[in-house]
Parts: structure tokens; sequence; C-alpha cells
């Protein structure tokens, strides 16, 4: 399937393409009917064995999906991160010489209310983490609520459906943009060494 590339800067190492809006409005769902499973928003900490929950740096709600989860939606939504890895694997072809990665911790989705975001610079690797690339989808339209990534001087819209894959490292610091007007839904996730 062709997927809409959204146009970024070759040497920015970050790829964007669109995937359906009805898999987003599909993923929402899930969030909204699992609010059982629903926790506060987690960072990992550097030398501490476990995630923690520190409101002054990430504030909202997630949910977290096993990758071997068979919700029809979650499977439609794999499929069409598999196009998104291919399509950012021809614009990298230096990605097939990774070893063997896959999904190898569970996806999250996020949720955040009006104030609320991930409010520190960041990046994806995790003390010894296996992690080769991160991907990451907006599931629905947020004025001035996108992702600013520090070292491309790069602003990326969140726009429904853009979904993005990046490499972890510190290369790749970032944060969201806080918006106090709308609420805010990302899917996002990790493709680590097996």
């Amino acid at each position: 399937m062709d997927l809409k590339e959204y146009s970024l800067p070759q040497h920015s190492m970050i790829g964007g393409w669109y995937i359906p809006p009805l898999i987003c409005d599909t993923l929402i769902t899930i969030f909204k009917d699992n609010k059982k499973l629903q926790r506060a928003g987690e960072i990992g900490a550097v030398g501490r064995p476990s995630p923690k929950v520190d409101l002054k740096v990430k504030e909202c709600l997630e949910l977290s999906i096993e990758p071997s989860c068979n919700d029809p939606s979650f499977i439609q939504y794999l499929n069409h991160l598999k196009n998104v890895l291919s399509l950012y694997t021809q614009k990298y072809p230096e990605i097939r010489n990774f070893d063997k990665f896959g999904m190898t911790e569970p996806p999250h989705i996020q949720y955040y209310k009006p104030g609320q975001g991930f409010k520190v610079w960041h990046f994806e690797r995790c003390l010894q983490s296996n992690r080769c690339l991160v991907f990451m989808t907006f599931l629905n339209d947020v004025p001035k609520g996108g992702t600013h990534f520090k070292y491309q001087d790069l602003t990326v819209p969140a726009k429904k459906g853009l979904t993005l894959m990046w490499p972890p490292d510190f290369t790749h610091t970032h944060k969201g943009q806080i918006t106090k007007k709308h609420e805010k839904y990302i899917l996002t996730g990790w493709l680590g060494y097996v």
C-alpha cells in the first residue's frame, strides 16, 4: 500500500508517512474502552530498575498494548507500521545491515489533556536499551501540539495519521509542544534488537 509521505529533510534521519485516519479513531477507542488498564505516564530513569511517574517531566495517561495483541484494529495498525518501516528502510538503506530487530516492548497509547505533555528534552535510548528505532503516530490533529526535535531544529505538526520513525539516540533529542486548548492522543513505541 502506498502511504503519503510527509516531507522531511533527508539529513534529519526522521521519516514520516500518513496511515489511514480510521485506524487512528479505532486506536483511540481501544484507549477509551480500557480505562482500568490506563495508568499515569511513566519515564525511564537512568540507574533505576523500573520506570517512575514524575508529573514535572511527563503528565499523561497511557495504555500499553502487548505486541501479541490480536485486536483487529491493532493488527491493522501493525500492518501499516510495517509499510512505514519499509519506506523508512528505502529512504535509509543502511538499516538493512542491522541485526534482526522487531517489536520487543509494548507500544503505548498516550492521552494528554490540555496543558499536559512530555515537558522536557529527552531521547528514547534507555540504560542498557536494545532499541534501534522509534515510531510515533499522531492519533488526532492538535494545533501547535506537535513534536520538536532539538538538533534538527525541526517541529513536526500533530496531524492525524502522521507516523514518524527515527533513531533513539541523543542525536534525536525531542519534546512535545504543549497546548493549553486541545487534547492529544499519540501511539508511540520502539523497535529493538531480538
